[in-house]
């Protein structure tokens, strides 16, 4: 049984044949296109001889009209994505959010392995979080659920909030990069890890702000595990994950604090493409 996993991301589109034990047969990635149809291409290409397709797409994708909103690919329209799919592929296909698939990934082949509640939060340019409860993924009516980058952790407002909200602004890489005074998110963890004061607050910084957001999270989904991802998690490190774990449980419920566990992507950059195959493998199963 193989299946065609596609992660479309903002800048490249990944593809990989995945069996039903999770082994890619191939695996490449091509530039991102800034069409519908220019983007579907090479996925019609790859389709040939594989049982279904699965796709994540980095934005939101609502299940029940089909329509995807991906403003870093398509602009700002929603894309009718799965009839323009079906009418060019023979093969049953699954789409969801990027978060999805991280969290299907890490349930199945990384670091929550066999875990039935679990968050997967991608700390990157933007912060967004997948999440599985009793074995099911939560997506909202509109498919919007886990847009957790908004979450309010400081009551004194601003106005870039309402573009980022008020999570992402104090915690994602730009924010990081920002207060610390360097390029990007990677240089500043690279000052962070040399000695740089500057750039060891502005993480510890975008640490104590994410504490919160997680245990706001754990608080209230009582996850088994919940897995850190993305650019700006998978440089730090330990530089976030051993100040999670220490300030998580000063603000999440005790009980489920204390039986959560915190830990850092498995699957890295792999997540989002094994997430796709699952989804796809799900649907032969059904």
């Amino acid at each position: 049984m193989i299946v065609l996993a596609i992660d479309l991301g903002g800048t490249k589109t990944a593809l990989a044949r995945v069996s039903r034990e999770g082994e890619a047969t191939t695996h490449h990635v091509v530039p991102a296109a800034r069409s519908l149809e220019a983007s579907l291409d090479p996925i019609v290409d790859a389709a040939a001889d594989v049982e279904a397709v699965g796709i994540v797409v980095p934005g939101i994708y609502d299940v029940a009209s089909g329509l995807a909103w991906c403003p870093n690919l398509w602009g700002d329209a929603h894309v009718p994505l799965r009839d323009a799919l079906a009418a060019r592929l023979r093969v049953p296909v699954a789409i969801d959010a990027d978060r999805t698939g991280y969290v299907l990934g890490e349930a199945w082949l990384g670091a929550a392995r066999g875990a039935r509640d679990a968050v997967f939060v991608a700390l990157g340019t933007g912060i967004g979080v997948g999440i599985l409860s009793d074995g099911r993924v939560i997506r909202g009516a509109r498919g919007i659920a886990g847009a957790a980058g908004w979450f309010a952790l400081d009551p004194r407002w601003r106005e870039e909030w309402a573009q980022t909200g008020c999570w992402e602004a104090l915690a994602a890489g730009p924010g990081v990069a920002r207060h610390a005074g360097t390029a990007d998110a990677h240089e500043a963890v690279e000052r962070a890890r040399a000695g740089d004061a500057a750039a060891r607050a502005a993480i510890d910084r975008a640490a104590a702000y994410s504490a919160m957001g997680i245990a706001n999270l754990v608080s209230v989904l009582d996850p088994e595990v919940v897995v850190l991802g993305g650019g700006f998690a998978e440089g730090a490190g330990d530089l976030l994950l051993e100040p999670l774990r220490r300030e998580v449980p000063r603000w999440a419920q005790p009980i489920s604090a204390r039986r959560c566990r915190i830990e850092l992507s498995e699957l890295g950059g792999r997540a989002g493409l094994l997430g796709a195959a699952r989804l796809a493998l799900d649907l032969l199963v059904e």
